[in-house]
């Protein structure tokens, strides 16, 4: 199953909540992403059905490898893309939007020759 950009923001938003500490429910994903209880109840049960996220009796969220391997990998789009784009010039809100939207539609060889240059080149 290929998730479309909303489960990739999901996962991402599960991995960011998770590494912030602890324990993540589907309440955490709403109030963080914004959306309403219902649009974020949906999104979990095709996460779960899709073998992306795994709730535990309590409702508590988990990413299965499947899942956590996604999430990394947008995280890691995110933070190189708004790293690239402040280093132009781009105001980091403006960055971290851009990066956004941009880090779905990258595909992986343009992203892993930007991430290269941004190592190579950009200071921390």
């Amino acid at each position: 199953m290929r998730l479309q950009e909303s489960g990739e923001m999901y996962l991402e938003t599960i991995y960011v909540l998770l590494k912030s500490g602890g324990a993540v429910r589907s309440i955490d994903v709403c109030e963080h992403m914004g959306y309403s209880k219902p649009s974020v109840s949906r999104a979990m049960g095709l996460l779960k059905q899709g073998g992306y996220v795994v709730a535990d009796a309590d409702g508590f969220l988990t990413l299965t490898p499947e899942g956590l391997a996604i999430a990394e990998k947008i995280f890691d789009r995110h933070t190189v893309l708004t790293r690239f784009l402040v280093s132009l010039g781009v105001d980091t809100e403006t960055a971290a939007e851009d990066a956004c939207k941009m880090e779905h539609a990258i595909s992986d060889t343009s992203f892993a020759a930007l991430k290269r240059h941004v190592l190579e080149n950009i200071p921390d």
